[in-house]
């Protein structure tokens, strides 16, 4: 899982130290995250912390997407200043980047010993596509740093344990690790904006492809796309797929490209 680790912060609304940095030298967002800033000595309200701003910043994206997300809102939620936030975390970059961390959570259990590798980085990219189709709008999270969080480092340990009796350099084990979950993180994006555009047809997956089989049909000239024309000829182009048939395929193929690297190795 990406992490972003903001040096910076464009914030929104109120006077908070955005972008600070604590005793550490790393952005109050990573801080917070690892457990190593105290929390407020006078709190504005009795009862807020920074696990109830960040519970309810994830309600507010689940309900209504990442755009929604403000402190000004958040703060309304939870019937509290928007001034009052920036006690807890200084900006709004820094608020995505706790929420992102609580909702990813923990990557799942090592496989049982004497798993093969492709098996162990299957299971982990499945995995990391099941948080991603949970929470939508974490891909609306600009990506700014490597990982960085506690959980983000956690799920890099799991893909790079899964490939550790490879035979690749740790160089070629980071390559795998980013081709690996930039697909999956591609295809979590893709579903997610096809939702969107179904969602805003007001139809089934069924007919959102008729109506693109009928529009191509209309639009390109047989003559100049062949290919296309015999493809919108076949019933493939009006009947979708399975929801995971077309992950599956996808990573079973960049898997194959893994496995001819590994036996180059030796």
């Amino acid at each position: 899982m990406a992490a972003h680790d903001s040096g910076s912060s464009s914030g929104d609304g109120g006077s908070g130290a955005r972008g600070t940095r604590g005793e550490t030298g790393l952005p109050a967002s990573i801080e917070a995250a690892w457990g190593l800033r105290e929390r407020p000595l006078k709190g504005p309200k009795p009862g807020l912390s920074l696990d109830r701003i960040v519970e309810a910043a994830v309600g507010v994206a689940a309900a209504e997407g990442l755009s929604a997300v403000s402190m000004g809102r958040v703060a309304k939620e939870l019937g509290v200043s928007t001034m009052s936030l920036y006690r807890y975390v200084a900006a709004k970059d820094e608020l995505y980047i706790l929420m992102q961390e609580a909702v990813v959570g923990l990557p799942p259990a090592p496989p049982d010993p004497g798993t093969g590798w492709r098996e162990a980085l299957a299971a982990w990219a499945w995995a990391q596509r099941e948080v991603f189709h949970r929470n939508l709008w974490v891909l609306r999270i600009p990506i700014s740093g490597p990982p960085a969080t506690p959980n983000s480092v956690a799920w890099w340990e799991r893909g790079l344990t899964a490939l550790e009796e490879t035979g690749l350099s740790d160089g070629e084990k980071i390559s795998v690790i980013l081709l690996v979950s930039g697909y999956v993180r591609n295809e979590a994006l893709l579903t997610a904006d096809l939702g969107a555009a179904i969602e805003a047809s007001g139809g089934s997956p069924e007919e959102l492809l008729r109506r693109y089989a009928t529009t191509l049909k209309r639009l390109a000239d047989p003559a100049r796309y062949p290919a296309v024309a015999r493809m919108l000829e076949s019933e493939v182009m009006y009947e979708a797929d399975e929801p995971d048939f077309e992950f599956g395929f996808g990573l079973d193929r960049v898997l194959d490209g893994i496995e001819i690297l590994i036996r180059k190795r030796g």
